[in-house]
């Protein structure tokens, strides 16, 4: 059995989270989606059932109309949802780089010092790190079911599913730390004196 660190399960739970973050907007996606096709529907069949008491060209209108404001709002929704999902991508990406950032420094800092008291709470942190994790596993699995749910019988949605990658990224850092600080440091120059005052 493998011992993750902190900062891997950390990760993992960042990735947890971006998912479920992109699992509720594509629910917001496909129920918007469906949305716009009922309303589409229903101003379809409201406007055939008035028949006669309209002429083909204003119900075609009207049609043509309802179609316009069903784009119109259809692109808001996709602009938003693809802006959202940028917006995940990035929270994601730039959390994983600033948890790998913060490990880094702690081993720096314990390597310089020669205190290991940031790794003892790292591991002592590991089994709650790794059960709010599968807690959040949880909560993405949930959010996945409802998009696909809200999608409906017909349509599957593509769910957001982990890649579970930043376990080989946490071992490269660890091992560029480690030759960093098997490195020795730089001699500082002597210092300089200040001119005495003539």
């Amino acid at each position: 059995m493998t011992t993750k660190n902190l900062a891997t399960v950390t990760n993992e739970l960042i990735e947890s989270y971006g998912n479920t973050a992109k699992n509720v907007i594509n629910a917001y996606r496909v129920g918007n989606e469906r949305a716009v096709s009922y309303v589409d529907q229903s101003w379809a069949a409201a406007v055939k059932k008035t028949g006669a008491r309209l002429s083909a060209e204003v119900r075609g209108n009207a049609i043509a109309a309802q179609k316009k404001i069903s784009a119109v709002y259809a692109q808001g929704v996709t602009l938003t949802s693809d802006g959202a999902d940028v917006a995940v991508n990035k929270a994601v990406e730039l959390a994983g780089k600033g948890v790998e950032q913060v490990a880094a420094n702690a081993s720096r800092f314990e390597k310089a010092t020669g205190v290991v008291t940031l790794k003892n709470l790292a591991v002592a942190a590991v089994p709650a790190a790794e059960a709010v994790t599968k807690v959040a596993a949880k909560l993405e699995a949930q959010s996945g079911a409802l998009a696909n749910k809200i999608a409906g019988s017909k349509a599957k949605v593509k769910v957001a599913t982990v890649k579970r990658t930043v376990a080989k990224k946490a071992t490269r850092v660890a091992k560029t730390v480690t030759k960093t600080a098997a490195k020795p440091a730089p001699k500082a120059a002597a210092p300089v004196a200040p001119a005495a005052a003539e």
